[in-house]
């Protein structure tokens, strides 16, 4: 594959907030001002092309209308395992197999439902953010005290 500027502004934007996920938009009001003359075309191809090579997992969430593109170097292979995502931050998790084959066993069997693994997201709140809440909560609770 030809290493347009572009594609490399994409690829070292993405590696470095590899945790993340982003919209097309957002990468392009990103890199805009550095890659000099830039269209949203260009990205949203350039993002079709890393997709289809292994570079960047894309997926769409429930209730949303944008595709949400990250960086999956060392999981190429995103297609063949499932992610769950934290609805605070939006960080990704790769669940891997054993976890994948018996969730996708147990729903065939008790529900007669075929799952995709590479389509499917589990949504939930990330042990960090989870923590973080808790604190904003106890040092809330320690500030209603306070004024009373």
């Amino acid at each position: 594959m030809y290493k347009t500027k572009v594609r490399m502004l994409i690829i070292n934007y993405l590696k470095t907030n590899c945790d993340r996920r982003f919209t097309a938009r957002e990468i392009y009001e990103a890199i805009r001002d550095e890659a000099g003359s830039l269209n949203q075309t260009t990205i949203y191809r350039n993002m079709d092309r890393l997709c289809e090579e292994g570079e960047l997992v894309r997926y769409k969430e429930p209730n949303r209308n944008a595709w949400y593109y990250q960086y999956s170097e060392e999981h190429r292979h995103c297609n063949r395992h499932m992610h769950a995502q934290c609805s605070t931050c939006g960080k990704i998790f790769h669940l891997e197999t054993p976890f994948v084959d018996e969730f996708t066993e147990k729903i065939r069997d008790q529900y007669g439902l075929d799952v995709s693994p590479s389509e499917t997201i589990i949504l939930g709140q990330c042990r960090d953010c989870g923590r973080a809440e808790n604190r904003e909560k106890s040092t809330g609770g320690e500030k209603n005290r306070d004024a009373q």
